[in-house]
Protein backbone atom coordinates (compact mmCIF):
# COMPACT_ATOMS: atom_id res chain seq x y z
CA UNK A 1 0.00 0.00 0.00
CA UNK A 2 1.21 3.40 -1.04
CA UNK A 3 0.46 6.55 1.12
CA UNK A 4 -0.47 9.57 -1.17
CA UNK A 5 0.10 13.66 -0.32
CA UNK A 6 -3.77 13.69 -2.43
CA UNK A 7 -7.06 12.72 -0.95
CA UNK A 8 -9.55 12.28 -3.45
CA UNK A 9 -12.98 13.29 -2.45
CA UNK A 10 -14.14 9.72 -3.70
CA UNK A 11 -12.33 6.84 -3.85
CA UNK A 12 -11.30 6.78 -6.92
CA UNK A 13 -10.42 4.37 -9.28
CA UNK A 14 -7.13 4.92 -12.00
CA UNK A 15 -7.05 2.25 -14.76
CA UNK A 16 -5.70 2.35 -18.07
CA UNK A 17 -7.62 4.43 -20.14
CA UNK A 18 -6.35 3.26 -23.38
CA UNK A 19 -7.15 -0.33 -22.92
CA UNK A 20 -9.95 -1.56 -24.28
CA UNK A 21 -9.53 -4.64 -21.82
CA UNK A 22 -9.19 -2.43 -18.90
CA UNK A 23 -12.50 0.21 -20.04
CA UNK A 24 -14.33 -2.94 -20.42
CA UNK A 25 -13.53 -3.56 -16.50
CA UNK A 26 -14.47 -0.10 -15.55
CA UNK A 27 -17.13 -0.14 -17.04
CA UNK A 28 -18.74 -2.83 -15.14
CA UNK A 29 -17.44 -1.22 -11.55
CA UNK A 30 -19.23 1.79 -13.11
CA UNK A 31 -22.65 -0.07 -13.41
CA UNK A 32 -22.21 -1.77 -10.14
CA UNK A 33 -21.56 1.78 -8.65
CA UNK A 34 -25.17 2.79 -7.57
CA UNK A 35 -24.16 5.18 -5.18
CA UNK A 36 -21.65 6.95 -7.10
CA UNK A 37 -19.06 6.06 -4.52
CA UNK A 38 -16.16 5.61 -6.68
CA UNK A 39 -14.80 8.00 -9.35
CA UNK A 40 -12.80 6.55 -11.81
CA UNK A 41 -9.63 8.27 -13.76
CA UNK A 42 -7.34 7.44 -16.47
CA UNK A 43 -4.15 6.64 -15.80
CA UNK A 44 -3.03 9.05 -19.19
CA UNK A 45 -4.80 11.88 -17.51
CA UNK A 46 -2.66 14.83 -16.79
CA UNK A 47 -3.89 15.06 -12.98
CA UNK A 48 -2.81 11.43 -12.03
CA UNK A 49 0.53 12.43 -12.27
CA UNK A 50 0.22 15.62 -10.27
CA UNK A 51 -2.22 14.00 -7.99
CA UNK A 52 -0.87 10.99 -7.19
CA UNK A 53 3.05 11.62 -7.82
CA UNK A 54 4.13 8.29 -5.14
CA UNK A 55 2.69 5.99 -7.83
CA UNK A 56 5.14 5.33 -10.32
CA UNK A 57 3.76 5.28 -13.82
CA UNK A 58 5.37 1.40 -14.69
CA UNK A 59 3.14 1.03 -11.84
CA UNK A 60 -0.08 2.51 -13.05
CA UNK A 61 0.31 0.86 -16.30
CA UNK A 62 1.36 -2.81 -14.60
CA UNK A 63 -2.28 -2.58 -12.52
CA UNK A 64 -4.63 -0.54 -11.17
CA UNK A 65 -5.23 1.33 -8.09
CA UNK A 66 -7.80 1.92 -5.91
CA UNK A 67 -7.01 5.67 -3.73
CA UNK A 68 -9.16 5.80 -0.97
CA UNK A 69 -10.36 9.32 0.16
CA UNK A 70 -7.37 8.83 3.02
CA UNK A 71 -4.56 9.10 -0.13
CA UNK A 72 -4.22 5.18 0.56
CA UNK A 73 -3.52 3.31 -2.65
CA UNK A 74 -4.09 -0.35 -3.11
CA UNK A 75 -2.75 -1.86 -6.79
CA UNK A 76 -3.90 -5.05 -8.46
CA UNK A 77 -5.65 -7.76 -6.55
CA UNK A 78 -5.46 -5.56 -3.17
CA UNK A 79 -7.50 -2.80 -5.23
CA UNK A 80 -9.86 -5.40 -6.04
CA UNK A 81 -10.51 -6.89 -2.80
CA UNK A 82 -10.68 -3.13 -1.43
CA UNK A 83 -13.06 -2.41 -4.20
CA UNK A 84 -14.91 -5.47 -3.47
CA UNK A 85 -15.91 -4.12 -0.22
CA UNK A 86 -16.81 -0.87 -0.98
CA UNK A 87 -20.06 -2.03 -3.57
CA UNK A 88 -22.97 -3.47 -2.39
CA UNK A 89 -23.24 -5.67 -5.66
CA UNK A 90 -19.49 -7.03 -5.31
CA UNK A 91 -20.15 -8.25 -1.38
CA UNK A 92 -20.28 -12.08 -2.22
CA UNK A 93 -16.80 -11.60 -4.40
CA UNK A 94 -15.60 -9.52 -1.10
CA UNK A 95 -16.47 -13.43 0.79
CA UNK A 96 -14.13 -14.85 -1.43
CA UNK A 97 -11.42 -12.84 -1.94
CA UNK A 98 -10.72 -12.31 1.99
CA UNK A 99 -11.03 -16.22 2.30
CA UNK A 100 -7.68 -16.13 4.76
CA UNK A 101 -4.49 -17.65 3.02
CA UNK A 102 -5.75 -16.95 -0.58
CA UNK A 103 -4.40 -13.35 -1.41
CA UNK A 104 -0.99 -14.65 -3.20
CA UNK A 105 -3.67 -16.75 -5.37
CA UNK A 106 -5.48 -13.45 -6.18
CA UNK A 107 -1.90 -11.39 -7.16
CA UNK A 108 -0.94 -14.44 -8.71
CA UNK A 109 -4.14 -14.57 -10.86
CA UNK A 110 -4.38 -10.74 -11.20
CA UNK A 111 -0.91 -10.38 -12.10
CA UNK A 112 -1.66 -13.24 -15.29
CA UNK A 113 -4.56 -11.58 -16.37
CA UNK A 114 -3.28 -8.04 -16.70
CA UNK A 115 0.13 -9.54 -18.70
CA UNK A 116 -2.42 -10.70 -21.06
CA UNK A 117 -5.42 -8.42 -20.95
CA UNK A 118 -4.13 -7.69 -24.54
CA UNK A 119 -4.44 -10.91 -25.69
CA UNK A 120 -7.36 -11.40 -24.06
CA UNK A 121 -9.56 -7.90 -25.18
CA UNK A 122 -7.91 -7.95 -28.63
CA UNK A 123 -5.55 -5.02 -29.98
CA UNK A 124 -7.24 -1.94 -30.58
CA UNK A 125 -7.34 -0.55 -34.34
CA UNK A 126 -5.25 2.39 -33.44
CA UNK A 127 -2.48 0.78 -31.65
CA UNK A 128 -3.15 2.72 -28.74
CA UNK A 129 -3.23 -0.52 -26.40
CA UNK A 130 -0.07 -1.16 -26.85
CA UNK A 131 1.96 -1.54 -23.09
CA UNK A 132 5.04 0.13 -22.76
Amino acid sequence: MITTRHHPARDTVLYDGKCRFCRSQIAILRALDLTGRLSFTSLHDPTVASDFPEIAPEDLHRQMYAVDVRGLARGGADAVRYLSRRLVLLWPLALLLHVPGTMPIWQRLYAFVARHRLKIAGSCDDGTCRLP
